[in-house]
């Protein structure tokens, strides 16, 4: 990942990951934008950013007074995004480098690091 993206697209790769591993499940109640600002060190408006992306794409939902929710589906959805991204923007990279090297696909499946 570059080193120049903004902070909240940091903190919202991290909030998705949380989610596709389960770590916030579906219907489970994510942190309260302080809670999570104070977890990570962020800013709180840095949180909120993040939060209104999730809120945007439909993988949140927010019940007022009460909380903000990860939707039936969102892992689902979020790991199906993640992998067309990596395989469009980060695979060929990885590929092209592993071709400078040399690197067999099967060389690394074969071998324990």
């Amino acid at each position: 990942m570059s080193q120049s993206r903004p902070v909240y697209l940091k903190l919202r790769d991290q909030i998705a990951a949380a989610i596709i591993e389960g770590t916030y499940a579906e219907g489970a109640m994510l942190p309260s934008v302080r809670a999570l600002a104070a977890e990570r060190g962020a800013n709180p408006l840095t949180v909120a950013k993040a939060y209104q992306q999730f809120q945007n794409d439909g993988l949140v939902e927010v019940q007022r007074g009460v909380g903000m929710y990860v939707v039936k589906g969102a892992a689902e959805r979020l790991r199906s995004a993640e992998r067309d991204n990596f395989l469009r923007e980060e695979w060929p990279e990885i590929r092209a480098r592993m071709d400078r090297l040399g690197i067999d696909f099967s060389e690394l499946t074969e071998k324990s690091w």
